[in-house]
């Protein structure tokens, strides 16, 4: 069962892991592609937070932010194979912050092509991350071992 388990976080984590890979060689002095896409909805997402909340997104590089989604997703996804709560933690943030920014299909129309696209790959997204939640779920449901005290021994003369 061990065995089937690891096999398992392996297939999952490798959607992170090579995916942040591909980022990574993609990557150049601006960014690569991952930024050019992600630029713009950024700012369709900022300006949509401050207008209905009234808070400010301050201004960043956007290479810096696909640098840190590529570690979160390459971090994570190694330490989520070795079974590490962390690495679940650090997938589960990275889709927390990406997904509602990259898959906005709020912003379109029920009648648009990219109103189905967009939604049917936020879902997949969700999927990813109740899976996520099922694995920190379930790791914090399993008691630790804990070591038996051994009796003394009584010394007989």
């Amino acid at each position: 069962m061990a065995f089937i388990s690891f096999v398992g976080r392996v297939l999952f984590a490798s959607v992170f892991i090579l995916s942040a890979w591909q980022e990574f060689n993609e990557f150049g002095i601006d960014g690569g592609p991952a930024a050019k896409s992600f630029s713009p909805k950024f700012r369709v997402f900022s300006r949509h937070v401050s207008s209905h909340t009234g808070f400010k997104v301050p201004p960043f590089e956007m290479k810096h932010a696909v640098a840190a989604a590529i570690a979160m997703k390459g971090v994570g996804g190694l330490l989520f194979i070795f079974g590490s709560s962390l690495g679940a933690y650090l997938l589960l943030l990275h889709q927390a912050i990406v997904t509602p920014i990259l898959y906005d299909f709020y912003n379109y129309d029920v009648d648009k092509k990219e109103f189905n696209q967009l939604f049917t790959k936020f879902t997949q997204n969700l999927a990813l991350f109740g899976a996520l939640l099922f694995f920190i779920g379930m790791k914090n449901s399993i008691p630790r071992r804990q070591l038996r005290k051994k009796a003394p021994k009584s010394k007989t003369m």
